[in-house]
């Protein structure tokens, strides 16, 4: 699987860059033709302070931002985005704050929640919600209905790579979008083509990577 991996990077910064995978893949929610590869931009603090970058930039004259709400364990990069976000030497408009970077727990049925210690970060705060990927944008509703929940105010939504422009109403801001991954699809399991075509699933995927089948 890994000799089939190849490099993509990123319009705007060519030290940002990505692996992706062709094959057959499953995910929580989808069956995907292509892994995409984000663990460097998420573990390595140089690439993450670069993304951090790039991701705070549609923010930085225009968003007040209290909170970044983490998910697919990209606490790195938040806190470069946060970094980016409040510096004092910017025309950022959240100059010189103090940003939170808080990631929801999942219980036992699955849902998101926050607990009593953290809530105060989340009410009536302008949250940007940061993911490493998104796909059909399940976990992004779920997200964003959570934060809902405990009053919290939806500044904006980036990804990493994101596979969709929206969510609901939200547009997505990406470093990687599906054009830098020609030919990606996901679908359902049940549409799945190479499931008709009895193709082995390569791996299964998920926000800590992948387990090969």
């Amino acid at each position: 699987m890994e000799t089939r991996a190849r490099e993509i990077k990123a319009h705007h910064n060519h030290l940002i860059s990505m692996r992706i995978t062709p094959g057959h893949f499953a995910t929580r929610h989808s069956h995907i033709n292509y892994y995409v590869d984000l663990t460097n931009i998420k573990c390595q603090h140089k690439i993450a302070q670069l993304a951090g970058r790039e991701l705070a930039a549609p923010y930085i004259r225009t968003t007040p931002i209290d909170t970044i709400v983490c998910l697919d364990g990209v606490e790195v990069v938040a806190s470069f985005v946060a970094m980016t976000l409040s510096e004092s030497t910017s025309q950022s408009i959240n100059a010189g704050n103090s940003i939170a970077i808080v990631t929801p727990e999942i219980n036992s049925s699955g849902q998101l929640i926050f607990r009593d210690n953290v809530q105060s970060m989340i009410w009536n705060r302008g949250v940007l919600l940061l993911v490493a990927s998104a796909t059909t944008g399940n976990t992004i509703t779920q997200a964003v209905e959570c934060i809902d929940y405990y009053s919290g105010r939806i500044s904006g939504i980036s990804a990493i790579f994101s596979a969709i422009s929206k969510a609901g109403d939200c547009e997505i801001n990406s470093i990687f979008t599906i054009d830098d991954v020609p030919g990606y699809e996901t679908y359902s399991p049940a549409d799945c083509p190479s499931c008709k075509a009895h193709h082995k699933i390569d791996a299964l995927v998920n926000s800590y990577g992948y387990s090969k089948l």
